[in-house]
């Protein structure tokens, strides 16, 4: 069985992979904190992203850090909802 990418996710794997072009692909649970490939600088541009791929308002207080571990976490946090 496949899965399906939800819509606006591609632009989520676009964007983090254009922060660490050295990695081939991103594992869905490699550590996406601990491997710098979110870090506290472009958080805000992500955030921002994250709003634009799924077209909800999202606030500081309404996250946390471990909703952007993993690709798995944000596809499961803010797409599969």
């Amino acid at each position: 069985m496949t899965t399906q990418t939800p819509p606006g996710f591609e632009l989520v794997l676009d964007y983090l992979r254009a922060k660490r072009p050295d990695l081939p692909a991103i594992d869905p649970e490699l550590d996406l904190i601990e491997n710098r490939i979110l870090d506290s600088l472009g958080f805000i541009d992500f955030l921002y992203l994250l709003e634009e791929s799924t077209g909800t308002q999202i606030t500081l207080d309404s996250v946390s850090a471990e909703d952007f571990r993993t690709l798995n976490r944000i596809k499961a946090r803010f797409f599969d909802a």
